[in-house]
């Protein structure tokens, strides 16, 4: 396994990109298609919540189930429910429940992609490298969300979004070089905590309805179904999330703060769009093109040189460097929302780039947190939980794109009263980064100077 390793995370990086690319090509499309089926923002925002949830959920399956079946089998499974899940959206887009059910089959398919490079890295590559691994892989994996809403604007302004589901199904064509490149791993003993798997998912769900909906019962079921979670993994022969992970300071602190300004940032991004075309009325293809990809040109250096700063600098230097600029972007839009709309792609490139020095600090502390015996499930649990943090973030902000109150005018700097809610809600991403990033530098400077 070793000798295949630089291939094998060759072609793993290549999939990332498509992986992720497919969580974000939506995203500039989501007005067009509110209009087409005659629904809310926060209706259509779960397009992407969906297959984000599902997404999220399989990273931390895929991650698990490495630990007892390896990497190649449930990659080749993983691209065929990916494909499976992209025919069902292309024949199906004219029902709008048959798009959110094909884009949950295929978040739960491309999830096996970066579940499993990320175990790859931890198991494998020395400890003194990983953050120039993490860094590169961060890099791919960021300019795939970039890149994203970019070749979305393009194919549904210049055709339809419902091209958008072909589009990965070209990922299958790499099935044979996986087969070369990936050798066969024994099957271990074990079996999978399902209980506990299906008992995170209804509590995951539930909570990111009530998100949108407010409606209580779902937070009650969510919270019944976290009880029963956490329960579950403490009686488990073999739970599906290993209760000795929780007592370890590092990695949560770590968890939790990629959680929240993942979050932050994914829910940001998906106002973009809307705060364009309202505000200035701009068209899909253009949003794309204009406004995002510049974020997504500059997201590849600032991922190696993040990687380059946690290695030779350490995690608070490069933290507080990434913090800074995201803070210094939303700012920014937060007081000039109604201004030129050059201004938002100017500030893409500092919210991506200081994303890519946020993932590389969180993926390598984490990493520096686990024993050999836990990279898969420690991995896979913070996978699942930065993107299910993304998709709760756009599920959020989709609910409070129609809520009233955030209309009022609060900045002075703003003129155009539609441009008021953008800003209101800018300054809410503004105190999410502050108390994420708070969090981590606060905790993790006291950890270190334990003995």
């Amino acid at each position: 396994m070793t000798g295949s390793n630089p291939k094998a995370v060759a072609w793993l990086s290549f999939l990332a990109f498509f992986s992720v690319l497919n969580e974000t090509v939506f995203t500039v499309s989501l007005p067009d298609i509110a209009n087409h089926f005659g629904i809310t923002p926060s209706a259509v925002n779960w397009i992407n919540t969906s297959f984000i949830l599902s997404f999220a959920i399989g990273t931390a399956v895929y991650g698990k189930l490495s630990d007892l079946y390896g990497v190649r089998k449930l990659l080749l499974l993983g691209l065929l429910i990916y494909g499976a899940g992209s025919l069902i959206g292309a024949l199906c887009h004219s029902w709008y429940a048959g798009v959110l059910a094909a884009r949950f089959v295929q978040g739960a398919g491309v999830s096996a992609v970066p579940a499993l490079i990320m175990v790859i890295a931890a198991r494998y590559i020395e400890p003194n490298l990983q953050g120039r691994a993490f860094g590169l892989i961060g890099s791919v994996v960021a300019s795939g969300e970039g890149v994203g809403p970019v070749i979305g604007g393009i194919i549904t302004g210049y055709l339809h979004w419902h091209f958008l589901f072909i589009l990965p199904m070209m990922t299958l064509l790499t099935l044979p070089f996986f087969i070369q490149t990936l050798p066969g791993e024994p099957v271990k003993k074990g079996k999978m905590d399902v209980v506990g798997a299906v008992l995170l998912s209804i509590g995951i769900i539930a909570f990111t309805l009530f998100t949108t909906m407010y409606y209580w019962v779902y937070i009650i079921v969510g919270a019944v179904c976290f009880i029963g979670f956490m329960l579950r993994i403490r009686q488990a022969e073999q739970p599906f999330i290993e209760p000795s992970l929780f007592r370890r300071k590092t990695f949560i602190v770590g968890v939790l703060t990629g959680g929240i300004l993942l979050g932050t940032v994914a829910g940001y991004v998906s106002m973009v769009p809307y705060m364009m075309k309202e505000v200035h009325q701009m068209s899909t293809s253009l949003i794309g093109v204009g406004i995002l990809f510049p974020g997504t040109v500059s997201v590849i250096l600032f991922g190696i040189a993040g990687g380059l700063f946690v290695d030779r600098r350490g995690y608070r230097f490069t933290m507080i460097i990434g913090l800074c600029m995201i803070s210094a972007s939303f700012l920014s839009i937060s007081l000039f929302a109604d201004q030129t709309p050059w201004l938002t792609s100017c500030a893409t490139v500092l919210t991506f780039g200081g994303l890519s020095f946020v993932k590389t600090v969180v993926s390598t502390s984490v990493a520096g947190a686990l024993s050999s015996e836990e990279s898969g499930s420690g991995m896979g649990l913070l996978n699942f939980a930065c993107f299910l943090a993304e998709g709760i973030g756009v599920a959020i902000v989709g609910g409070l794109l129609t809520r009233s109150w955030l209309t009022y005018p609060l900045l002075p700097t703003i003129i155009d009263v539609t441009a008021s809610l953008y800003s209101n809600l800018t300054l809410v991403f503004i105190a999410a980064i502050l108390i994420g990033g708070s969090f981590f530098l606060f905790v993790y400077s006291r950890l270190q100077k334990k003995p």
